[in-house]
């Protein structure tokens, strides 16, 4: 089995982090998606990360407006959809013609947290492709986490990794990521496989109560 891998960059962009990423990837000649925290980007220096970003070929996703508060917690009328609404607004001119969005999952975990009803009729109502995830080895916590990425790497077809443009997070060790899917003979690709794609430009592909608190 040669697997394939597509590296996602969550919560960023991040002064300092965000640029040795980028140069890490340039110098392999792999291209990523970067989903984006919304209210970073009203900073400029942060928001010249994102087009940096965009210019040298990486894909740009909403991952909300404050990274707070998973979206099936929400509760107030109207916030869930501001929460990815806003984001969207700030990414024109940069945004992946899909409208990628990636929920928070808060750890890495899937289920009904993900989204409420509000935030789950909004994306599809402005045909959004919603992605998730099979492997968040927990760079921010997990000092092995390399080795736990590409041990899940290897049992699986396709993979759909998870790390970090944030300080403490994979920054250091990225080269050693790459090197890892090198020796397993993994091909990187930008694409996303649908079983990570329950929502795609706005049509579900799947049932998708297991990702929506209080589903009808």
């Amino acid at each position: 089995m040669t697997p394939r891998v597509t590296l996602t960059f969550d919560n960023g962009p991040t002064p300092g982090v965000t640029e040795p990423v980028l140069d890490v990837l340039a110098e392999r000649g792999i291209r990523t998606t970067f989903f984006v925290v919304g209210d970073r980007l009203e900073d400029p220096r942060h928001r010249a990360l994102v087009e940096r970003a965009w210019a040298e070929g990486h894909w740009i996703g909403n991952h909300t407006f404050t990274h707070s508060v998973p979206l099936g917690a929400v509760t107030v009328p109207g916030a869930a959809e501001g929460e990815i609404r806003s984001t969207q607004d700030l990414l024109k001119g940069v945004a992946h013609d899909d409208k990628l969005f990636r929920p928070f999952g808060e750890g890495g975990r899937i289920g009904d947290h993900l989204l409420n009803p509000e935030a789950a009729d909004y994306l599809m109502a402005e045909r959004f492709t919603c992605v998730l995830w099979t492997t968040v080895p927990h760079d921010w916590d997990e000092p092995r986490w390399v080795e736990v990425c590409l041990d899940d790497v290897g049992r699986r077809d396709w993979s759909v990794v998870v790390v970090h443009d944030l300080p403490d997070c994979c920054g250091a060790r990225l080269p050693d990521l790459l090197d890892g899917l090198q020796a397993l003979d993994a091909t990187v690709v930008q694409e996303f496989p649908e079983s990570v794609v329950p929502i795609r430009r706005g049509v579900p592909t799947t049932d998708l109560q297991f990702m929506i608190r209080d589903a009808p």
